[in-house]
């Protein structure tokens, strides 16, 4: 089945009641690596605040609704705006690296660009509510996130659409996978991420910026979402991206889920560099390539032979990637008859 949405679904009836219910999901992700401000912008919409194109404003209708109005969110909603809506990403990061807290961490700006005030936003969401794991079912209200400044990833997310919603940016809830996988190499200059690899179930938010259509952002991490975000349904409330929704009898539940990751195929890399064994083992083979020539007495040159190539075909593959072709054979034909006489 699909949602309004586009969202796929399954369906399970039970005709006679069950003691076992089990979900097993299987997927393969190809995680290459993303960039992920990799997209443009409509010029109208490049400085926020701006506004959508009529005929746009239609078609996001559910992604505008504002649910919630509480007393915090106000005031929040109050405190970025009094940042001249705009949130500069370098005041934000001034504030978040000096661990700061107050109003003045969002100083006013000129109009931001987009893709600055988003981050800005983002991170200042990530600094500012603590990450906890929350075994209860639903997604917390905004007043009682921001009461006591934690929540799980389901539960930022939520607060971020609602605040984007405030601002006037069309926004929806995102439920899925996160994979992070560890890194070839410790960081530098910053955190090196998980010491193994590492998946669980995760919740973010993404806001529709006209040109560059939907966007992620992770307030869990304040990360724009990469290629380790796996999205399983997008919706404009919460309700509707639940991973398993359903009727059942009053009964005695035993509940237990996990989630593993597993890699089955890397190809080389080179920021992952060869260990001493590795090197040994291709000189050793190297060896033994060299005694085989040697055997079938196979006589290598290396050194200053021509190399020529066509004036006025250059890029057809006789001329780059393939042995022969009619044309390299027939100039190959002439030229061998020239040197010939000259020789």
């Amino acid at each position: 089945m699909q949602d309004p949405f586009g969202n796929f679904i399954g369906r399970f009836v039970f005709p006679e009641k069950t003691r076992s219910f089990v979900v097993d999901v299987n997927l393969v992700a190809d995680l290459v690596t993303v960039n992920p401000f990799d997209f443009f912008v409509e010029e109208y919409a490049e400085k926020y605040p701006f506004k959508y194109e009529t005929q746009l404003s239609k078609e996001l209708v559910p992604y505008f609704e504002i649910k919630e109005k509480g007393e915090k969110l106000t005031a929040l909603i109050e405190q970025l705006q009094g940042a001249e809506l705009g949130i500069a990403a370098t005041r934000a990061n001034e504030a978040n690296n000096a661990g700061a807290n107050s109003d003045k961490d969002l100083a006013p700006t000129d109009r931001a660009h987009i893709v600055h005030f988003l981050v800005a936003l983002n991170a200042f969401l990530s600094s500012h509510i603590g990450y906890n794991i929350r075994m209860e079912p639903g997604v917390q209200t905004c007043e009682e996130t921001l009461t006591s400044k934690t929540g799980s990833c389901r539960d930022t997310g939520w607060l971020l659409v609602q605040i984007l919603r405030h601002f006037g940016l069309a926004s929806r809830f995102v439920s899925g996978y996160l994979v992070q996988l560890t890194a070839d190499q410790k960081s530098l200059d910053g955190p090196s991420g998980p010491e193994q690899d590492f998946t669980d179930l995760h919740a973010w938010a993404e806001v529709f910026i006209p040109g560059a259509g939907w966007i992620g952002l992770d307030p869990t991490s304040g990360l724009f979402a990469g290629e380790g975000h796996i999205p399983l349904a997008c919706t404009p409330d919460p309700l509707s991206a639940a991973p398993i929704v359903g009727a059942t009898d009053k009964c005695e539940v035993t509940f237990e889920f996990v989630n593993e990751v597993s890699r089955i195929h890397e190809d080389p890399r080179v920021t992952k560099p060869y260990s001493d064994q590795q090197w040994e083992d291709i000189r050793q083979l190297g060896y033994k390539v060299d005694e085989q020539l040697e055997r079938s007495d196979v006589r290598l040159t290396m050194g200053g032979e021509p190399t020529f190539v066509s004036i006025d075909d250059m890029d057809s593959p006789q001329w780059n990637i393939s042995a022969l072709g009619d044309h390299k054979l027939r100039l190959a034909q002439d030229l061998l008859l020239r040197i010939r006489e000259h020789y």
